[in-house]
């Protein structure tokens, strides 16, 4: 998997996609109630284990859910016999490792998480990567000490895609999730909006404006090559990926109002009409299983969401409460609904359990926009504004652990959370 993550930068550079200096710095504005106790040692070995280490560290404090406990000077490689009773009280689980190099260059990190409590290994493993890459490898064991701790898998090694507007060029960008290694893959002086992820992560379907009107195209990211999916008469926006991979759910305008159809992911084909209203229908996306589509509709007067099965026909209303409920954007584990409600002129987001159709507001913002779910459907990337400038936040599904991203210079917008590396 690191592998074929780093194949992905290297060729975004050969085609082109130049890094630049617009990092993402990410500070933590809320943490859950009750956090782990973790420490991890500093990784013996080559000295850039120090960037391993640190990395993993940086990952686990910023999720909220974990307490980094200082090892002071201490120092372990993976062998290193452990007393658990030295530290049990202290922390619930130590990792140690180390880091070497091979002859072709290549860094092996390796390292191991102790059980302080029990006694024993929850987990031991290694990754192999080059030594571009070594933040990549200390998010994988990051990865990997939450999903044992916390028994979800962990998402620290995904990407996420979103747009930066400065001076007078957009920029559709690719970052790691903590907000690092950004990339640009599409540099404009048109607007790009709505980028979406495939499923494979190898993909970006987005908006651009470059011909002077809406255009949808498919990014390939590893060659920089794109395709035109949908140039119709009138606008084409809001793309969403089938969890196949095969089609898009897409907006076209072509027959009159903003409405919802399904086109193949290559642009091949005619596009096929899923929902018909005399009003505007648009922000289309699939549920996890694919059965249905949710999307915006004013057809009852005003802005709501609905739900329609994927080879169309009868259409189903999903929100009732207030005036203004838009965005949807389904989560991964098909448990709940995000989206964009209006309360008392607040635009913020909201949560939907999809079982009981019970509503959670998350945010006290104003100018909340665009929700996106970390593929383990904990976390939830939204737009919001503050101060007037566009701005990235991240929320937890429960509203407990909340972190704001952003840019030094430039407005942020349109995120997008990637799926898992495959």
């Amino acid at each position: 998997m690191i592998r074929t993550t780093r194949r992905f930068f290297l060729l975004l550079a050969l085609c082109g996609a130049a890094t630049v200096n617009a990092q993402l710095s990410i500070e933590i504005t809320g943490a859950g109630a009750s956090r782990i106790p973790v420490a991890i040692a500093d990784f013996a070995g080559d000295p850039v284990a120090r960037i391993v280490a640190g990395t993993a560290r940086s990952d686990l404090e910023r999720s909220g859910l974990f307490r980094l406990v200082d090892t002071g000077s201490a120092q372990f490689d993976e062998n290193t016999p452990i007393n658990a009773g030295d530290w049990r009280g202290r922390v619930d689980a130590l990792a140690a490792g180390s880091v070497g190099r091979s002859a072709d260059g290549r860094v092996e990190a390796r390292f191991r998480l102790h059980d302080t409590q029990k006694g024993g290994v929850l987990a031991a493993k290694a990754f192999v990567t080059g030594s571009e890459q070594l933040r990549l490898a200390g998010h994988r064991i990051a990865d990997e000490i939450y999903e044992k701790l916390t028994g979800e898998r962990g998402i620290f090694s995904t990407r996420i895609a979103y747009v930066v507007k400065a001076g007078g060029n957009y920029l559709l960008q690719i970052a790691d999730a903590d907000g690092q290694n950004a990339a640009t893959a599409l540099k404009s002086t048109e607007p790009i909006i709505s980028p979406a992820w495939s499923p494979d992560g190898g993909k970006l379907a987005y908006v651009s404006f470059e011909k002077k009107k809406p255009v949808i195209y498919v990014h390939a990211l590893a060659s920089g090559q794109r395709h035109i999916v949908a140039n119709f008469k009138g606008s084409n926006s809001a793309p969403a990926w089938s969890p196949d991979g095969r089609r898009l759910a897409i907006v076209l305008s072509k027959d009159g109002n903003s409405q919802i159809y399904s086109i193949s992911a290559d642009g091949s084909g005619a596009p096929q009409r899923l929902a018909s209203s005399p009003g505007i229908d648009t922000e289309p996306r699939y549920s996890a299983d694919g059965s249905v589509i949710y999307f915006t509709s004013d057809r009852g007067g005003s802005p709501q969401i609905y739900q329609v099965s994927t080879s169309g026909g009868d259409v189903r209303r999903v929100t009732f409460e207030g005036s203004y409920n838009v965005s949807p954007r389904p989560s991964p584990d098909g448990r709940s609904l995000a989206f964009i409600t209006r309360r008392e002129g607040r635009f913020q987001l909201a949560v939907m359990d999809l079982a009981s159709r019970q509503v959670q507001v998350l945010t006290d913002s104003h100018k909340d926009e665009s929700p996106s779910f970390a593929p383990n459907s904990r976390m939830i990337l939204i737009a919001t504004e503050v101060g007037g400038r566009g701005i990235l936040s991240a929320v937890s599904s429960d509203g407990r652990i909340k972190q704001r991203l952003t840019v030094a210079a430039g407005d942020v917008r349109e995120p997008a959370w990637g799926p898992y590396s495959q």
